[in-house]
């Protein structure tokens, strides 16, 4: 016995057999315990650590599922959509096409209004250049006027766009590429005669500034972009 060692019943650690009180829990010894737990020093099993009583067994934990981490998708920059500007010698074009359909309006009704004139002055005996200078007068208001409200109620249409525009995939929008108003397309509209008074400069700068935009675009706060 002084030779052996004990296992306390309680916490199963390895105690001399001279010991009174378990050194890991301090259980006192009693005769029984010591006689029935005594065992000579040379084989005595493995001790347990003091923090380890025996238990049932348990099965291993299974350490959590590993992913791939995940790959970054590769990002591309769409150059298909980027926003196209009707520089100067296409709107130039556009701007023939349109004379050429309003002329088509106004030249056979400014005839009349020519021709009614004419014959309303000589059965009053107005003077010829006086009849002349009425006709001008009637006959250019009225083509002002058709051209103004041809050019303000398509540009703010569903098409937004002239015949002209339309025919080579033009559009008029506001700088946030949006349908621009009847109004914004009436204060552009007379704009261009501002563009006229600087000798026609106005309409040349649609060929070098950023956006393609004309004196009138700038006044009006509008871009002619293209579709196609």
């Amino acid at each position: 016995m002084t030779n052996g060692v004990i296992y306390c019943n309680r916490c199963g650690a390895q105690n001399s057999a001279l010991a009174k009180f378990c050194s890991n829990c301090g259980t006192p010894f009693t005769a029984d315990t010591a006689s029935a737990t005594a065992t000579p020093a040379g084989l005595a099993p493995s001790p347990q650590g003091p923090s380890q009583a025996p238990g049932p067994s348990q099965a291993p934990v299974a350490p959590p599922p590993q992913y791939p981490a995940p790959v970054p998708t590769p990002m591309y920059v769409s150059l298909a959509g980027a926003t196209r500007y009707g520089g100067f010698w296409i709107r130039f074009v556009a701007i023939i096409i349109d004379a050429i359909a309003v002329g088509l309006v106004t030249g056979p009704v400014s005839l009349i209004i020519s021709i009614a004139l004419g014959l309303a002055g000589h059965a009053v005996s107005m003077p010829k250049e006086g009849a002349q200078l009425a006709s001008f007068m009637v006959t250019g208001a009225f083509g002002a006027l058709v051209h103004w409200i041809y050019e303000a109620a398509l540009e703010s249409s569903r098409h937004q766009a002239t015949l002209g525009k339309m025919a080579l995939g033009l559009k008029v929008t506001d700088l946030e590429g949006r349908r621009i108003s009847f109004g914004r397309a009436t204060g552009r509209h007379f704009a261009k005669w501002i563009s006229w008074m600087t000798f026609t400069i106005g309409f040349i700068m649609a060929g070098f500034t950023e956006r393609k935009q004309a004196l009138h675009d700038m006044i009006a706060g509008t871009l002619v972009v293209r579709t196609m």
